[in-house]
């Protein structure tokens, strides 16, 4: 009698091409540190020009394909137009975004705006650009929005950034639904906080470190390795029955 086991899944992106989005340092520069990791050829977006091309070029000095893209994601035509002027991207990183807690009395037009500005308005728009150069050159690919667990919760001093994300996940699941047929599948990665170099001030705090700490039931601050395995997940055929989806990865914040 023969025994059918399942194949290994593969986590390799070989001749794939990934973008990331604000690749210049925190979970864009190690989103593009671990696909060109798994073989894919990245290109780092970001407006900091030394940034991205000193990652770029530790990342080729590992013996990897890597380019940097200087580009303001907001600027939406400068944008469009870089993005339609290169290869096609067969990943998508989307990760660009910004936040500014505030009490919910405190939030100017200017706030609301610069968050829902870069946060939804550029990444949706990064989204359409990257699926229309995959829909024209007839390519497959993955499209990961990086959300937060915040695009499903709620949170004192965040109410333009979890209206942001919450757009977020609703756009992705739409997306999905229309880029199915064209094999471009859409989904999020929804952090927990992640001690970065941009968040590790705030986490010196001690009652701001305390609060967060009590949400998260695993107990500590997440940790960058943590979320690049979900990153190559999404982004190779490992995840390939996997579109519309959300995938928090929050050590049980949302779980009450």
């Amino acid at each position: 009698m023969s025994v059918d086991l399942a194949p290994a899944p593969s986590f390799r992106l070989d001749g794939k091409r990934a973008l990331v989005s604000g690749a210049g340092r925190g979970i864009g520069l190690a989103a593009a540190s671990v696909l060109a990791d798994a073989g894919a050829h990245v290109t780092l977006a970001a407006r900091t020009v030394a940034e991205i091309e000193e990652a770029a070029q530790a990342i080729r000095a590992r013996g990897h394909k890597a380019d940097a893209l200087v580009l303001d994601v907001s600027d939406l035509t400068a944008m469009q137009a870089a993005i339609a002027a290169s290869e096609p991207f067969n990943i998508l990183v989307n990760n660009a975004g910004t936040n500014r807690p505030k009490p919910l009395m405190d939030v100017t037009i200017e706030d609301f705006d610069a968050i829902m500005g870069l946060n939804v308005r550029a990444a949706y728009f990064v989204a359409q650009a990257v699926a229309r150069r995959l829909i024209e050159a007839k390519q497959s690919g993955s499209i990961i929005n990086i959300s937060s667990q915040m695009g499903h919760v709620g949170a004192a001093r965040r109410t333009v950034y979890c209206a942001s994300k919450h757009a977020m996940e609703g756009f992705t699941k739409a997306m999905a639904i229309e880029l199915a047929p064209h094999d471009i599948r859409v989904n999020t990665l929804g952090p927990t906080f992640i001690e970065t170099p941009l968040t590790k001030p705030f986490f010196e705090n001690e009652a701001f470190r305390k609060e967060v700490l009590s949400k998260i039931k695993l107990g500590r601050i997440g940790q960058m390795d943590e979320l690049t395995g979900a990153i190559v997940f999404l982004a190779s055929d490992a995840s390939r029955l996997m579109t519309g989806s959300a995938l928090v990865v929050d050590g049980g914040w949302t779980a009450e």
